[in-house]
């Protein structure tokens, strides 16, 4: 079966879930109609001298007036939206995983009466489902462009995707769902078979991975070593533009006290690994992640945690020093 009827097919079937979630999804049909029109236009140049047509109402290869006007625009935004539904919704989803206080006793009651976990794992699959869906609609369709107008403008357009971070599968949230699984699974090789097609880890102290297989053969593999301290990532942030790193060691990448946080770095502080700025604002504790790390290596996590401890008591005993000598005037 061609994509576009397996595409249509999940349309259909998730139409209910769209409609009740308000998520956006990419218009392939619409956007394969537009690119048929241009390859028509394209075959009227060939028959026809330019003479005798206007240039205006042809395909011009390397930059097509008719598909360029609403191409690239459209998908910006589809992809844009798509990103953000996905993103709020996983937010959401781990939130009722991973919640604390009252409405951790409140959520621990509802399980007496209805079984929360199952729904949420299910919710997760949906989710998995969608971006990948329509992360293989958006590569497909740009694959298209390039072979309709001979060009290069489609890989561009992707690569530009991800300069601005709305390339769906480098969504941090994406990590954070397969730590979800793996969590929910209860053991080291996630033996539950709804999510084990899905979802795989192979972690060891020298080169810990994450292994994410999602539909058309579709694998991500999302290494967790942190590019600074060279050890697995421990309390990790995952930055704006992606990247995973230990707090502890993000915070001394951004000029900044442990305690104090990613979000009170530098606008113009830097990521350690594709030097962009402003990516500190916009980072995100992975906190299943953590979780997940922290069940599987107890002696490492704790060992860890003990020392990052220590580096805030002591960050926090000379800032607040340096503060009581600034205010006594020396």
């Amino acid at each position: 079966m061609k994509f576009g009827e397996t595409f249509t097919e999940y349309l259909q079937g998730e139409q209910e879930w769209f409609l009740d979630k308000k998520c956006s999804y990419v218009e392939y049909k619409r956007l394969k109609k537009v690119l048929k029109s241009c390859r028509t236009c394209k075959s009227l140049k060939g028959s026809s001298s330019s003479e005798q047509e206007p240039k205006d109402q042809l395909c011009q290869c390397q930059s097509c007036s008719l598909c360029d006007q609403m191409f690239f625009s459209e998908l910006t935004k589809e992809a844009s939206d798509i990103a953000g539904c996905f993103n709020s919704r996983v937010r959401h989803l781990l939130h009722l995983h991973i919640a604390r206080g009252m409405q951790r006793y409140v959520l621990r009651l509802r399980q007496c009466f209805k079984n929360d976990q199952q729904l949420l794992a299910q919710e997760g699959l949906m989710l998995v489902e969608y971006i990948s869906m329509n992360a293989m609609a958006i590569r497909k369709i740009l694959k298209k462009y390039d072979k309709v107008h001979s060009s290069v403008n489609g890989k561009n357009f992707k690569s530009k995707m991800q300069a601005e971070h709305i390339e769906l599968l480098q969504s941090p949230w994406l990590i954070e769902l397969g730590a979800f699984y793996l969590n929910f699974s209860g053991s080291d090789g996630g033996e539950l078979n709804v999510f084990s097609d899905h979802f795989s880890c192979e972690l060891n102290m020298t080169s810990p991975v994450m292994t994410l297989m999602l539909r058309d053969s579709i694998k991500l593999e999302y290494d967790l070593t942190c590019a600074i301290c060279l050890d697995m990532v421990f309390n990790p942030y995952a930055l704006g533009c992606g990247h995973v790193f230990c707090k502890s060691c993000a915070c001394s990448a951004a000029a900044v006290m442990i305690f104090q946080g990613l979000k009170a770095a530098s606008p113009e502080s830097k990521c350690p690994i594709c030097r962009e700025a402003g990516v500190y604002a916009k980072s995100v504790h992975t906190l299943e992640l953590d979780l997940m790390l922290k069940r599987r290596y107890k002696k490492y996590w704790k060992e860890r945690r003990a020392a990052e401890r220590a580096e805030i008591l002591k960050q926090s005993k000379e800032f607040w020093d340096s503060q009581t000598k600034y205010a006594i005037g020396y």
